[in-house]
């Protein structure tokens, strides 16, 4: 079984992988949608009945009560109305009655009803045939568990004309489909997109909660879909932003999308504190960055701005002599380094802490600036380095927890 459990793992990882790699060119095209780029904006509501035929094993399913729902129907190809296309429907639930669990998003997609039709992505022309599903299951208190809504009532024309009226189900992955609510939607007097951005990983149902292997399946996606746009396609920076040289400001390239950054991101189990004193201290730094196999000297002045750290890259005996020069700094905070390592080139590295109480969230993000190593296709270098510093970041939640650090 653990042997299974690390195939599947792997698996779920490399698809991740391939699939955020696949939203990173379609950006290319679509800078602020990748997929699902027009969308009709909705709201209504979503009654739950309870399952009074046998609970779901998720609590928000299994108890009845009545949500308001913000919701955003789409395309996701983005193909002709004429044509055939995954349809997708992001629902944004506000539970009734759990205020402290915050909003919802559920997100469904055209698919088929029986087995093994319930897993595969199927184009359809309109929703009035179509069935739609959350495609992967979520993990309640029995087992997993999936979503599915089929339509019930449509307006006269257009779902823009009227309310869209459909059936809430429930399923175990190859059991029967119960129902357990209605779902009603209508558009605004001034029918039009919607800015909100959905994230079923991080907003969940009460009760409900992601398996891992559907998270390093998904979220590689999502982070690639919301990175800013690469420069080719970027928007012009606007007067008065910070990127904008009239406005006296560098700004911060991850945001302005000039040269975004490859960025990995991970919530230690430490306070920020702890995080900030094994950083702080640059003679440990071969001991939590990947490639860095020794550290030669550390300037007295580490970490402030202009210091620099010498270290080597590589497997000995085949290492480069080379440093790291603070650029930007916030102590406790941020830390901002040019890492040399020729003959490959330099890379420019943010390293960004948010204090969460006991915990801290790290991230990481990096992009080559000079040299060979900005000649690969951006493409292609993205995965490579996020792959690195989601091993440094563990490394570092390591040493962290065990107390590493001036």
């Amino acid at each position: 079984m653990t042997q299974q459990l690390r195939v599947l793992s792997a698996v779920t990882e490399s698809a991740g992988q391939a699939f955020a790699a696949l939203f990173r060119l379609l950006k290319l095209a679509r800078p602020d949608r990748p997929i699902h780029p027009a969308g009709l904006g909705l709201s209504g509501t979503v009654a739950r009945t309870g399952n009074p035929g046998g609970p779901s094993g998720i609590a928000w399913l299994d108890s009845p009560g009545t949500d308001q729902v913000v919701a955003r129907f789409s395309r996701s190809v983005g193909l002709p109305q004429r044509l055939p296309d995954i349809l997708g429907l992001a629902l944004r639930v506000s539970p009734s009655g759990d205020a402290a669990a915050g909003p919802a998003d559920v997100l469904f997609a055209s698919t088929g009803w029986g087995l093994p039709g319930r897993y595969i992505l199927m184009p359809r022309l309109d929703v009035a045939g179509a069935a739609m599903t959350t495609l992967m299951p979520y993990r309640g208190s029995r087992g997993p568990v999936l979503l599915g809504l089929r339509t019930r009532g449509l307006p006269p024309g257009s779902l823009a004309s009227g309310e869209w009226v459909l059936g809430l189900h429930w399923t175990t992955p190859g059991g029967r489909w119960q129902e357990c609510g209605e779902v009603r939607l209508q558009a605004g007097a001034s029918p039009t997109d919607i800015p909100l951005r959905f994230d079923p990983l991080e907003h969940q149902p009460p009760g409900a909660q992601a398996y891992a292997w559907t998270r390093r399946l998904r979220k590689p996606s999502y982070r690639a879909a919301r990175r800013p746009a690469p420069p080719a396609v970027g928007r012009p920076t606007e007067p008065g932003h910070p990127a904008d040289p009239s406005a006296g400001g560098q700004g911060s390239t991850t945001a302005t999308g000039r040269n975004p950054m490859s960025t990995v991101s991970q919530l230690f189990k430490s306070p920020s504190a702890d995080v900030w004193r094994v950083i702080a201290d640059g003679w440990l730094y071969s001991g939590w960055v990947v490639g860095a196999s020794r550290i030669r000297d550390v300037d007295a002045e580490w970490p402030r701005v202009g210091a620099n750290l010498h270290h080597s890259v590589g497997a000995w005996p085949l290492v480069i002599d080379d440093s790291s020069r603070v650029t930007a700094v916030e102590p406790g905070r941020s830390l901002e380094l040019v890492a040399r390592g020729w003959p490959m080139g330099e890379a420019k590295v943010e390293i960004t802490l948010e204090d969460r109480g006991a915990q801290c969230l790290v991230t990481i993000a990096e992009d080559a600036i000079h040299g060979p190593g900005k000649l690969m296709p951006k493409v292609l270098r993205d995965p490579i380095i996020s792959a690195r510093n989601r091993e440094s970041l563990r490394r570092l939640e390591l040493m962290a927890i065990g107390g590493a650090g001036k």
